[in-house]
């Protein structure tokens, strides 16, 4: 009977401590620099915010698609939900497409950095220090823009994306590539 007890006892403790842990992988990100994105030549100045690295910023109205362009914030809950989303989208989009993001309303930029690297988000990040990117995005996050390959908006999707499909649709309708 002593045995049986002992046992239980140890059996609870172990699934205990064993189900206290992070059940949420980590997954690894990183700061991207944003040199290689593609822009047009010859576009009005709209918004140059640096990038989440540091590195020179980049006119959000010179990006040249095809381009998906998610404005986010590390304290917003809908681009929390949605972020997977974009990681798997990523990872098997048409090479031909840029994913951007535009961390937007952050304290610091190492917020928005150790976001990135947290959250497994790999692809450039431009980062809106003063605000400036409300005049062409407007307010509120998140927001995703499909951009052609003339820097012309196709659409703009207000709120978070429910799953990878919905993103891939929308990619397909508006650019006619896999993503």
């Amino acid at each position: 009977m002593k045995l049986r007890t002992t046992t239980a006892v140890a059996l609870t403790s172990l699934l205990i401590l064993t189900s206290c842990g992070n059940s949420m992988p980590i997954i690894t990100g990183e700061v991207v620099s944003c040199n290689h994105i593609a822009l047009v030549t010859n576009h009005t100045e709209v918004s140059t915010p640096e990038c989440l690295d540091s590195s020179e910023g980049v006119n959000i109205a010179a990006i040249k698609g095809p381009a998906v362009i998610n404005v986010w914030g590390s304290w917003c809950d809908p681009c929390k939900k949605e972020l997977p989303y974009f990681t798997e989208f990523f990872q098997t989009m048409d090479p031909q497409i840029q994913l951007i993001g535009v961390d937007v309303e952050e304290k610091r930029i190492e917020d928005g950095r150790m976001f990135a690297r947290t959250h497994g988000i790999m692809w450039p990040n431009l980062y809106d220090a003063d605000g400036s990117t409300r005049k062409y995005f407007g307010m509120g996050v998140p927001v995703t823009w499909f951009i052609d390959g003339d820097g012309k908006v196709l659409y703009k999707k207000i709120g978070p994306f429910k799953s990878t499909e919905e993103l891939r649709t929308m990619t397909f309708k508006y650019f006619g590539l896999r993503g």
